[in-house]
């Protein structure tokens, strides 16, 4: 069972609908009974950085989601800026992120881009997986995300990076640390190879 937190950030019904398109069971949750017993939790966000934490600790979700965490039986899959409150902080915002990752968020530095490139990010792009197990099974060399972003994840440790991408520099763009993974890129705006990314989610 797939539990798509509603916190007010990110598509909640895309997730939806590839879940159902792939016949997987899914719910919706929005309060912190309904996370109780979840399995897996898909944890969306978009917008700006502390809007996206106020937003999160406004729902009441927080504190269980972090005993989740703590447990660490409880895979949880952060999506763009979903995946950027992970972070202990960031640069974009003032308030603290969740810490689960070990990390921080930076903004791209634009000065290496070719003229005419700007901020943000947007569109696809080459995925290049470490590895073709978990989050990354089946897809291959050659698979394409959609991405809208102007920062990105610096992890603490190389181990963490289980994906990269280029912007300028070669960055992270999906991490893990222990059942905590995160991706920069939209895997539901992101046709097959998101509903693959997905799939493999659900049968981590």
């Amino acid at each position: 069972m797939i539990s798509i937190l509603d916190y007010g950030s990110g598509n909640i019904k895309a997730f939806a609908n590839v879940y159902g398109r792939l016949n997987v069971p899914f719910r919706i949750v929005r309060t912190p009974e309904e996370l109780v017993d979840a399995h897996k939790i898909v944890l969306p966000g978009v917008g700006a950085f502390d809007h996206t934490m106020a937003l999160l600790e406004s729902s009441g979700v927080r504190k269980v989601l972090a005993e989740l965490v703590a447990g660490g039986n409880v895979p949880i899959l952060g999506i763009c800026v979903g995946m950027q409150i992970l972070a202990r902080s960031s640069e974009e915002g003032r308030l603290p992120g969740l810490g689960w990752v070990d990390g921080v968020v930076r903004k791209f530095d634009t000065s290496p881009l070719k003229a005419g490139t700007r901020l943000p990010h947007m569109g696809w792009n080459d995925v290049r997986a470490l590895s073709n197990r978990g989050l990354f099974r089946g897809l291959g060399d050659g698979a394409r995300f959609y991405f809208l972003h102007s920062y990105y994840f610096e992890c603490d440790r190389e181990e963490q990076v289980i994906a990269t991408a280029e912007y300028g520099r070669e960055f992270a763009c999906a991490i893990r640390q222990g059942s905590v993974y995160g991706v920069q890129f939209h895997p539901e705006k992101s046709h097959r190879y998101g509903v693959q990314l997905l799939k493999n989610f659900a049968e981590l």
